[in-house]
């Protein structure tokens, strides 16, 4: 028997579904169904709330209104699903929420750019409008097994300890950048064991 709900991964920033490619071999079959939706950025462009719109019209146009599911988000797409966890009604059919890599307290790295170019970054700054209204009420996550992956040396989110949600487990990996997060063998390994429990 395959453990768990379907299973939803959502991919970050400048890329697309091939992101998972590493983590769906390592799973090999093991999580099934699989829902890997391409969210296009528009390079940044795109705001977050907007992104987690269509993110919660694939997953239901994929397991309808109702099912259970089980979230991996990786980089950007972490703070994509978790605000459609926490602002769309995600949380209503979430069981188990692994957050990879995500600035959900903000990087200093989308500092410079302007929100009239990027949105979607621009809200991944600290204390972004969108983050303060995710940290500010934290009652959708109540509900749902959480639990933060992220590295210290990541070079994308600065600092890597800011890759963590407010509640929940968090694990450090120990890899050395970014990618590594969901390409490491070794990161794999938590993951997987992560996604198979039952």
């Amino acid at each position: 028997m395959l453990p768990g709900p379907p299973l939803v991964l959502v991919h970050g920033l400048w890329d697309s579904p091939r992101q998972f490619r590493h983590l769906e071999r390592t799973l090999d079959g093991r999580r099934q169904p699989l829902l890997v939706p391409d969210l296009p950025h528009g390079l940044g462009g795109s705001p977050i709330e907007a992104l987690a719109d269509r993110l919660g019209s694939r997953i239901e146009a994929a397991f309808g209104p109702d099912a259970p599911i089980d979230l991996l988000g990786f980089s950007m797409g972490g703070v994509i699903a978790r605000t459609w966890i926490q602002l769309l009604g995600g949380h209503r059919r979430t069981r188990r929420f692994l957050s990879v890599g995500s600035p959900q307290q903000g990087s200093l790295t989308a500092l410079p750019w302007p929100r009239r170019l990027l949105a979607g970054i621009a809200d991944m700054k600290p204390g972004s409008p969108l983050l303060q209204r995710l940290n500010g009420d934290l009652h959708a996550l109540e509900t749902i097994e959480c639990s933060s992956y992220y590295c210290a040396a990541d070079l994308m989110v600065v600092p890597g300890w800011r890759a963590v949600l407010p509640r929940g487990r968090r694990i450090l990996l120990p890899v050395l950048t970014h990618r590594q997060l969901i390409r490491h063998p070794m990161a794999l390994e938590l993951l997987v064991a992560d996604l198979l429990k039952p």
